[in-house]
């Protein structure tokens, strides 16, 4: 079982043909053979896209005009979209209405304003959408949406959800190394308004039975992670609970500051590291100190 996608996920790439369409389609193609069915744009439908999977010969798939013909001819439940920010929210916006079950949006910088509107479409459909500004999903072993390492993944129980893209591939890359591999690393993205939250992301690796412990990494920010950290307790009390390490990114920031991506000012006692660290240690998350130590938390939380 894993969540979100799996090896039979098929799945269209808006914005195949630009560059990071195209390295990153490669890519995914090489990772287990995950299967990119196509690709989309309004000037290009009929044509072919010509690309190399690594250490796997030369590979073809063909442009649509619209989502919905890709979804129609392809039988496509999911999208990727590499497409540059002014039209990033335009894209999320067709694969809505096509009836896409799952968007992942890497793009990064899609202005606030835009993911307003989008946010507003999907609570009216059934999709959902990861990101933007987000690393994408991986299941190990299975299939790869985004731009992930898939060298760095082994099949294993560890759930990983993070808003840093970079720190995702670090509680990977440490959970590998531990012996621990994961079940399916999820980046949410670090942007004020993005598709899904943490607690969306919990819900579905509490309910996943391969799933036998969790990895949660927050940024200084908003109130997400003390969201989160509630929800668990709740869960808890109905005796739902698994294993869980932790950090918080930005813990030297200054209250009253946006730093980085995280997109919220630290104020009114949440948004700054302590406030979250202390809300999810509140939780039952041992949360580590440094970064470097993320995968050894959650060993040494597995050993008691």
């Amino acid at each position: 079982m894993s969540i979100l996608v799996n090896k039979d996920t098929k799945i269209l790439v808006q914005g195949l043909t630009g560059e990071s369409g195209t390295l990153h389609t490669q890519y995914a193609l090489g990772y287990f053979g995950t299967k990119m069915v196509g690709g989309t744009h309004p000037k290009k439908g009929g044509q072919m896209w010509q690309g190399k999977i690594p250490g796997g010969g030369d590979v073809e798939l063909p442009i649509f005009a619209s989502v919905a013909e890709g979804k129609a001819k392809t039988g496509a439940t999911a999208s990727v979209i590499y497409v540059p920010p002014p039209g990033a929210a335009g894209a999320i916006l067709e694969a809505i209405d096509a009836g896409i079950e799952l968007i992942v949006c890497i793009t990064e910088g899609v202005p606030v304003l835009d993911m307003v509107k989008v946010k507003a479409a999907l609570e009216k459909s059934k999709s959902r959408l990861i990101g933007p500004n987000c690393p994408g999903v991986v299941t190990a072993g299975e299939c790869k949406i985004g731009i992930m390492p898939g060298n760095i993944f082994s099949r294993g129980s560890v759930g990983i959800v993070s808003r840093s893209g970079t720190l995702t591939y670090e509680a990977v890359f440490q959970t590998t190394n531990a012996g621990l591999g994961q079940t399916t690393a999820v980046g949410i993205g670090g942007d004020p308004v993005k598709g899904t939250e943490f607690i969306d992301m919990l819900e579905m690796f509490l309910a996943d039975e391969e799933t036998k412990s969790i990895i949660m990494i927050g940024e200084i920010g908003g109130s997400a992670e003390e969201d989160a950290a509630q929800f668990l307790i709740d869960e808890a009390k109905r005796g739902r609970k698994k294993p869980m390490a932790g950090f918080i990114a930005g813990l030297t920031a200054p209250k009253g500051r946006t730093m980085g991506h995280a997109g919220a000012v630290i104020s009114g006692g949440k948004g700054g590291a302590e406030d979250k660290i202390a809300a999810m240690e509140a939780a039952g998350i041992k949360v580590s100190r440094s970064p470097a130590r993320i995968g050894q938390t959650l060993a040494e939380v597995l050993k008691g």
